[in-house]
């Protein structure tokens, strides 16, 4: 079964304080997401802040407008530093990304490293270089424009 790894990295002209508000509020997921991935929070009464073991739950649309559940789980903190939330049901086999934050001059550095295996075996191998890989750097593009008017 393949698998695979995104990593981006974005400078941010923020605090850490700011920019740690802003991405470890589960509220604010949908601001950064692309509203063709028809990303939808399902979970009820989610704090404004994530803490170790929190689930949330979504529906997305993430392949040919098909909505799908998806749910996370919170599974590391460091506040101000980092967190990790990986897929316990959802499109991929396997899902682990980390967000990070690390002090940069005049701001921060904000990096992502998603770890991921399609479904499907060689299937989803084919379908990660025809059309997952792609919209996941699709969805990071948005994301960092996003980012980048909030915080500029």
């Amino acid at each position: 079964m393949a698998f695979y790894q995104l990593n981006k990295k974005q400078f941010l002209p923020a605090t850490k304080d700011e920019v740690w508000d802003f991405i470890s509020n589960p509220g604010n997921l949908g601001l950064i997401t692309p509203d063709y991935m028809g990303f939808n929070i399902t979970s009820v009464d989610l704090p404004e802040k994530m803490y170790p073991g929190m689930i949330i739950t979504y529906t997305v649309k993430p392949l040919l407008g098909i909505k799908m559940k998806w749910v996370t789980e919170i599974t590391h903190i460091e506040e101000k530093r980092y967190f990790v939330d990986e897929q316990r049901d959802g499109p991929y086999s396997m899902w682990h990304h980390q967000h990070i934050i690390e002090p940069a001059e005049n701001g921060v550095m904000m990096r992502d490293i998603v770890s991921y295996k399609p479904p499907m075996g060689f299937l989803g191998a084919i379908a990660n270089s025809l059309v997952i890989r792609r919209q996941l750097e699709d969805i990071f593009n948005y994301r960092e424009k996003v980012l980048e008017k909030r915080f500029r």
